[in-house]
């Protein structure tokens, strides 16, 4: 799936599988950035991902007085540069994330980002690269 025209934020709007993280990144202030012009590689959680959370997190974090902390989670999620699974593969990464915290990156068997499993790699877009994860990740700090 090649999105070539579409920014990260406008591909995943059109995707239609990532309401959830399109709300957060719109109430963390986040849009511009992820606009910008990076490029960026960024592990998006579905709204299945998001759904995994305990009940009421979603809608805690995207309070007006949590923005801080979600904008740190949902930076834990992106790398500056666009890396495509190919770079990945047969590799255990320790890459920093936007948020500053490294990330585990395992392309031993599959792909897993913090445990996360990639389930889709390689969307493409303008400013970066998506790839779809089956759980939300948790910066430590």
């Amino acid at each position: 799936m090649s999105n070539q025209t579409h920014d990260i934020v406008d591909t995943a709007v059109a995707a239609g599988t990532f309401k959830t993280l399109v709300a957060a990144v719109g109430a963390a202030g986040l849009v511009e950035t992820l606009k910008s012009a990076g490029p960026f590689t960024v592990f998006a959680p579905s709204d299945e991902a998001f759904a995994k959370l305990p009940a009421g997190t979603v809608e805690n974090l995207i309070k007006p007085e949590n923005k801080a902390k979600l904008a740190a989670i949902l930076k834990f999620h992106v790398m500056s540069g666009k890396v495509m699974a190919s770079d990945v593969t047969g590799k255990v990464l320790s890459p920093a994330s936007v948020h500053g915290e490294n990330l585990h990156v395992d392309g031993t068997h599959g792909v897993t980002v913090n445990g996360a499993k990639v389930v889709a790699a390689d969307i493409s877009c303008t400013n970066g690269v998506i790839h779809v994860i089956d759980t939300v990740i948790m910066p430590k700090h």
